[in-house]
């Protein structure tokens, strides 16, 4: 099958999509994972890590589109991955951890737009100079739990090679 064009659904994807349309802006079917990371920490190189898990897996940058009534997969060309950045590291310690708590649930309970995408996301929240919390947000119709050790594995060996100036460690799909 070519990946280019519309692809059509799995019955796991329909049956998300389908819950979607019932009840849209809905979190129920969000996997939002909270990493802490001590000690020093690159955003740029973070952001570019990410990007390069989203270009290696076509399915984190899958859109569910409706072509003639009919729900597709739209595999979205790779681009740069946002990550925005909040800075807490200022603020008292016991409202930093306030407030990082309630960002990581805000974060969790932000709905997805199946149709427009991105159907992952991140944000990174700086606490102090090597303490950090890295938020990724994943719609359960791209991803599922288990995927998240992949996801987390591959991460980490793309930001160490890259923070060396090395290219990618990880063998091809």
């Amino acid at each position: 099958t070519s990946r280019e064009g519309s692809l059509p659904l799995s019955f796991a994807q329909q049956r998300l999509w389908f819950i979607d349309q019932l009840e849209p802006a809905s979190p129920l079917y969000n996997i939002p994972v909270a990493l802490q990371i001590e000690g020093p920490l690159d955003a740029e190189m973070l952001a570019l890590a990410l990007g390069e898990v989203e270009h290696r897996h076509e399915a984190l940058r899958t859109v569910f589109a409706v072509r003639d009534g009919v729900p597709v997969q739209v595999i979205r060309p790779a681009a740069p991955f946002p990550l925005p950045r909040i800075d807490l590291a200022g603020l008292p310690a016991s409202r930093r951890e306030a407030l990082a708590l309630r960002l990581a649930g805000e974060e969790a309970d932000r709905p997805f737009d199946l149709a427009r995408g991105p159907l992952m996301r991140g944000l990174l929240l700086r606490l102090a100079d090597e303490d950090h919390i890295a938020l990724l947000t994943m719609h359960h119709i791209v991803s599922d739990g288990w995927s998240i050790g992949i996801l987390i594995h591959e991460v980490a060996s793309l930001y160490a090679a890259f923070s060396e100036g090395r290219p990618s460690p990880l063998a091809e799909l």
